[in-house]
């Protein structure tokens, strides 16, 4: 048994960041408009607001911060855990957008959804992390994952407030730049929280099994991952700016 030296990339730890901080601007954009005037949920605009934060700002910041890990062992990921990690980011973002969404002026519903959101974000890295393959297992720091969940909720509570009592680009902005920060900030202290212990003599061997792909292929997925969900997050936007259009046009006209 030997324990690993990490390293990151610098390069591709600014484009994770980037990456989040675009999917959480989309996302808050969104999350503004969820609810109509009379109450009712927004169908498209929580489906936009739902993948965009959990699909690209959580979940593809994760696998490219991935991608920033060098590691001195062949390694690949599940895709069985992988899969279920987005479908849960999306689905807890999703609910804590909402939550928030219907009473931005309440303290208790703020604190409740920035706790789900941190919490999200925190679940979709483990996750995310116990789909990891290669020839060893995790060696964890109990005080620095406890760390990391504590970030993810203050952030991403400091980022709620700051989407609902914020407007126009500057004040989105700002509450994406605070978004992405959690984000970050919660997978790599997540990540300082892991030690990689390897127990195999041949360390260029990749795991292999059932829905299993190489790291070597994981760049491939992220690519292609974050292309879909570009596309139908901007077919959802297209579709929702025509099926509004008619109704501005019905509006009766108001004169002084």
């Amino acid at each position: 048994m030997e324990k690993l030296v990490t390293s990151y990339s610098t390069t591709m730890v600014a484009i994770s960041f980037l990456i989040s901080m675009v999917g959480a601007f989309i996302a808050l954009n969104a999350a503004r408009n969820m609810l109509r005037a009379d109450g009712s949920l927004h169908r498209m605009n929580t489906f936009t607001a739902s993948l965009a934060l959990g699909g690209i700002g959580v979940w593809a910041m994760h696998f490219v911060g991935m991608l920033a890990l060098r590691l001195p062992l062949g390694h690949g990921y599940s895709m069985v855990e992988t899969g279920l990690s987005l479908v849960a980011a999306a689905a807890a973002t999703g609910a804590a957008l909402v939550f928030v969404a219907r009473n931005p002026g309440s303290r208790v519903r703020l604190l409740v959804a920035g706790v789900l959101l941190g919490l999200a974000v925190c679940v979709m890295h483990y996750l995310g992390m116990q789909g990891m393959r290669f020839g060893g297992y995790f060696l964890w720091s109990v005080p620095l994952v406890l760390a990391s969940i504590a970030i993810a909720i203050v952030a991403a509570t400091a980022a709620l407030w700051l989407a609902f009592n914020t407007r126009g680009v500057a004040g989105t902005t700002l509450a994406a730049m605070v978004m992405a920060v959690a984000v970050c900030a919660m997978h790599y202290t997540g990540m300082g929280a892991a030690d990689f212990i390897c127990t195999v003599d041949n360390r260029s061997a990749v795991p292999t099994g059932f829905g299993v792909i190489s790291s070597w292929e994981l760049p491939s997925m992220v690519i292609f991952s974050v292309a879909c969900f570009a596309v139908v997050l901007a077919a959802d936007q297209l579709f929702n700016a025509l099926s509004e259009a008619p109704r501005a046009a019905t509006k009766p006209a108001t004169g002084n």
